[in-house]
């Protein structure tokens, strides 16, 4: 018999069918797509032996979320590939800033503004495991360490505002470029704690890539879901929660659109109508690229980052992130670039290699961004057009096609905002639990949002599991066969006990 079932196998998805599994619960996972894994897919576009990132590449999280630190991925064979310098920033004029894994190289090497650099991120990066699981929480709960609120908070004040302390060009981009990954109107104080989690990172567990592309990760999620007793059927998109049959918990990695679809009238009418006020984001457009080359960037160093932001000055990303929300198409819009093959040198096969780019735009834009993207980085690495074999684009209008939970593109799940921080999905105590008995929500429109950190996920099977079955202890996640079904000392974090939230 199934004890639970899991409609979506994205990150989250899989992380709830690996703590429900490891509980001793048999799980069962319905995927739309032929494969598993959402935004951690990776397949050959253009030539059958480059394999090229559908969604995300790297992944901060994956080495520092509290899920994957017990999952332990290397212990699994997923190698987390580290680059030097996580990220880059160039400049118009030629300049460039650069966040390298060594807080003090990067303190360095920006000038007026290094100490300030320093001052900023060293507190951070001397409690990150701190920092991560708190923003990285349900917000419902007390920080079990009262100086981490401290430390973080007065940091992510003094960058929700317009001012910035630094005083330099490289210093002010090169945090910004950060902020902008929460991917709507900068500055904010969605965006700021975004900068705060994800700069910080870079000089703590870094910004790795997992070696052979983002599908290592959701493989050995599957894997470890099979060893201990799961099925995965592909293939199947349930369209009504009746297909599921009698499962006495069914946990949906789907968000508040996808959801009334599935629940339909069974929903209360008020719980419909806060999840029909639920705000999306502006979208993201993607080309992926395939070249005969590294990308010729006119300043070298940013040929050496993992990651590449190209927005130009601090002044420009506000310009473009705060019209894009806006629903305004702007001609030089924020983008990230990522050559694996800088980090990962098994990526380039034959002198070819993948190159991955997305561009903000406002939400549903239809265009195919290959123009677009393809120009922006020729602005900033002269020549790049000249090493491109083939393209693709997938406009924000299509990521949806792709991925319902994408609606117009918004690969956040969601406006991240800071009211659906806290109502995220709805106002209610415990986010990830709905009116329906027995279900609940663990997409990333659920605490604590996007990025792949299996935390939703790993959430909502914690509360289930202490509502449904009174386990009060989270189970072991870490490998090996002699923990195969047993529970660790850990306790579940106090999630109310009510279905009904």
């Amino acid at each position: 018999m199934t004890d639970a079932a899991i409609v979506g196998t994205g990150p989250n998805g899989l992380a709830a069918a690996v703590t429900l599994a490891r509980a001793g619960l048999q799980v069962s996972l319905h995927e739309k797509a032929d494969t598993v894994g959402g935004g951690l897919r990776t397949t050959a576009l253009f030539d059958s032996d480059v394999q090229h990132d559908v969604c995300s590449a790297v992944h901060p999280m994956a080495a520092a979320s509290a899920f994957f630190r017990r999952f332990d991925l290397p212990a699994r064979g997923v190698r987390l590939l580290q680059p030097d310098m996580p990220y880059a920033h160039p400049l118009p004029d030629g300049r460039a800033a650069a966040a390298w894994r060594d807080l003090t190289r990067t303190a360095e090497q920006l000038g007026a503004d290094g100490p300030r650099w320093e001052r900023l991120m060293r507190p951070l990066v001397s409690r990150s495991t701190a920092v991560v699981d708190l923003i990285l929480a349900s917000q419902r709960t007390l920080p079990g360490d009262p100086v981490t609120p401290l430390v973080l908070a007065p940091r992510m004040l003094a960058h929700a505002t317009n001012r910035t302390p630094f005083t330099t060009d490289e210093a002010a981009a090169l945090l910004t470029g950060v902020a902008a990954h929460a991917v709507g109107k900068l500055p904010s104080p969605a965006s700021a704690a975004v900068a705060m989690l994800l700069a910080h990172t870079a000089h703590s567990s870094g910004w790795p890539l997992p070696e052979g592309g983002s599908a290592r990760i959701a493989e050995a999620m599957v894997a470890d879901i099979a060893a201990h007793g799961g099925t995965v059927h592909t293939g199947h998109h349930v369209r009504d929660l009746a297909e599921l049959g009698d499962v006495p918990l069914v946990l949906l990695d789907v968000g508040p659109k996808e959801f009334l679809a599935l629940a339909g009238q069974r929903l209360p009418a008020g719980y419909r109508r806060a999840l029909g006020r639920y705000r999306y984001g502006p979208g993201a457009a993607k080309a992926d690229f395939l070249v005969d080359g590294p990308v010729p960037w006119a300043n070298p160093l940013v040929g050496r980052a993992g990651t590449v932001h190209l927005g130009g000055t601090r002044a420009d990303i506000l310009r473009q992130e705060t019209a894009t929300a806006a629903g305004e198409r702007v001609p030089d819009p924020f983008l990230l670039v990522v050559d694996p093959t800088v980090t990962d040198p098994s990526r380039a096969v034959g002198g070819k290699r993948p190159v991955w780019a997305y561009a903000h735009v406002p939400n549903g834009d239809t265009r195919d961004p290959v123009e677009l993207i393809r120009d922006r980085i020729e602005r900033y690495a002269p020549g790049f057009t000249d090493t491109i074999l083939a393209s693709r684009g997938r406009s924000a209008a299509e990521f949806e096609a792709y991925n319902p939970n994408y609606v117009g593109g918004d690969i956040a799940a969601g406006a991240l905002t800071l009211r659906q921080s806290l109502a995220r999905p709805t106002l209610r105590w415990n986010p990830y639990a709905t009116p329906l008995p027995g279900v609940y929500l663990c997409s990333a429109a659920t605490p604590p949002g996007p990025s792949v950190h299996g935390m939703c996920g790993h959430l909502a099977a914690l509360s289930a599991l202490r509502r449904h079955h009174g386990i009060r202890t989270a189970p072991d996640l870490s490998p090996g066969p002699e923990r195969a079904r047993g529970c660790g000392s850990e306790e579940l974090p106090e999630l109310p006990h009510s279905a009904g939230g």
